[in-house]
């Protein structure tokens, strides 16, 4: 799945030069925790979000005083704190590196990116214009979604079960070696010796994941050095 798929569209935008207040009360009315900051040629200028807003002096969250010999040190990011806290325009306090996606961007990285930079949106842009946002929501919307998708009516054999678990695992270091992996009637039966529990755990959600696989017998045995774990 593609950004375009899941995204929410049309989008709700402020304007850098709108107070503070007015924005917040686009967020309260419009019950998101976030927007994209456009100006008035369209371009994105940044992103507001709750975060941006939650240290305020109107409301005494403001971060509080330091001392003045740690000021010596910090004075520029004592500066950035008192601009966030007190500026009253969006172009004051809204977030400026700003990340995005285009429409063709893969949920996989538009997740990783969520992730990495620790953020919760990401504007879709189409032709330097932004047309919806994904967000962490939109992601676990799709997975909610992608359960009610119809199972294939082809039944594969044991065979085709069994390549297609070992394709699954190929890439992944807790994977078992093909000698101890057998599939009879829809079963897949797994043996051998294992190092951790997490990769047990893998290796059985995995052997699920396979279309035909009615259910997952476990033989195996911890590696001599872990059995005391």
């Amino acid at each position: 799945m593609r950004a375009l798929d899941v995204m929410t569209t049309p989008v709700i935008s402020v304007k850098p030069e709108m107070t503070v207040a007015e924005a917040a009360k686009v967020l309260v009315d419009h019950r998101i925790s976030g927007v994209p900051v456009i100006d008035e040629k369209g371009s994105l200028v940044g992103m507001l979000s709750e975060g941006d807003l939650i240290c305020r002096g109107e409301i005494g969250t403001q971060k509080r005083h330091r001392s003045w010999w740690l000021e010596l040190f910090s004075s520029a990011r004592d500066a950035k704190d008192y601009i966030k806290s007190h500026g009253n325009r969006v172009a004051e306090v809204m977030t400026t590196d700003v990340i995005s996606v285009d429409e063709a961007t893969s949920l996989r990285e538009v997740a990783n990116i969520l992730e990495k930079r620790r953020i919760k949106r990401v504007p879709v842009m189409r032709a330097h214009q932004v047309v919806g946002l994904v967000s962490r929501a939109n992601l676990v919307q799709a997975l909610a979604s992608a359960g009610a998708e119809p199972a294939p009516q082809v039944i594969p054999t044991d065979r085709e079960i069994r390549a297609m678990l070992m394709g699954e695992i190929a890439d992944h270091p807790w994977g078992f070696a093909g000698q101890n992996i057998f599939v009879r009637d829809g079963v897949v039966h797994l043996w051998g010796v294992y190092r951790s529990a997490a990769a047990m755990q893998a290796m059985r959600i995995a052997a699920e994941r396979v279309h035909g696989v009615k259910r997952v017998e476990d033989h195996t045995e911890p590696y001599p050095a872990d059995s005391g774990m």
